[in-house]
């Protein structure tokens, strides 16, 4: 009876120490695992923050243009180099103009216009979001124009809600108006006179043009230092917890 006792006790003793072995061996393998994880994951971070400050350095490095003031009567909106709000005021006998500029290459879907075709159609050519507000009225006048360093030419004009000091052109919330190309050539010409007359012409093409360079090298150098900032950042590290 004690022999059967001793060698069930052996077995079960066995037993417990060949599971433990098992779950030191599982232990081992998944701390080698996450070790292996987590030095690969540093290496990709190390190789993608490098590359981050290569090109963040290169940005640096780019000379901007000279600097160019824009035409009077116009003056610069502040603060509009970190928004994308209104870039020139003025105002014209009781109205109020404001401009909005943008890229081609932000308007239409594809990428970057002309990047393989040696085309500058991205840098020639600029489209602007003209708004005059006159205080009596709750919409402004808005006309979309494309602007070129010798012409100025008018995409659509449509009547709008007054955009808030702070935002962009919002959107038309009403019929939009007749295709320009569409209307009669006399209320073309006479739409052409209306914007020019409150100097939207393309004397205003060296100033957008420098601003809007000026602009994307800022956001440049945001993007690989928020980028960077975000990729380095260590992981807080958790509380052990108290038995």
């Amino acid at each position: 009876m004690w022999r059967r006792a001793a060698t069930a006790a052996a077995a079960a003793s066995g037993a417990l120490s060949r599971r433990s072995w098992r779950l030191a061996q599982c232990r081992a393998f998944s701390s080698a695992a996450a070790g292996k994880a987590a030095s690969v994951s540093s290496a990709v971070n190390s190789m993608l923050l490098r590359s981050l400050k290569e090109h963040y350095l290169e940005v640096s490095k780019m000379t901007p243009p000279p600097k160019v003031n824009p035409p009077s009567p116009f003056t610069v909106v502040k603060g509009s180099i970190d928004n994308d709000g209104p870039v020139l005021t003025r105002t014209y006998n009781d109205e109020e103009i404001s401009i909005y500029v943008t890229r081609l290459a932000t308007i239409l879907p594809g990428g970057v216009v002309g990047e393989d075709d040696g085309n500058d159609d991205d840098i020639n050519q600029l489209f602007l979001h003209v708004s005059v507000l006159k205080p009596q009225h709750n919409d402004s006048l808005h006309f979309l124009c494309g602007l070129y360093p010798d012409a100025l030419g008018i995409h659509s004009v449509s009547m709008r809600p007054k955009a808030e000091a702070s935002g962009f052109v919002v959107g038309p919330s009403k019929y939009n108006g007749p295709v320009f190309e569409e209307l009669d050539q006399k209320v073309r010409d006479a739409l052409h006179g209306y914007i020019e007359e409150r100097g939207i012409n393309e004397n205003l093409f060296p100033f957008l043009q420098a601003w809007l360079y000026v602009k994307d090298h800022r956001n440049l150098i945001r993007y690989f230092k928020s980028v960077g900032s975000f990729i380095s950042e260590e992981k807080p590290r958790k509380e052990s917890s108290q038995s």
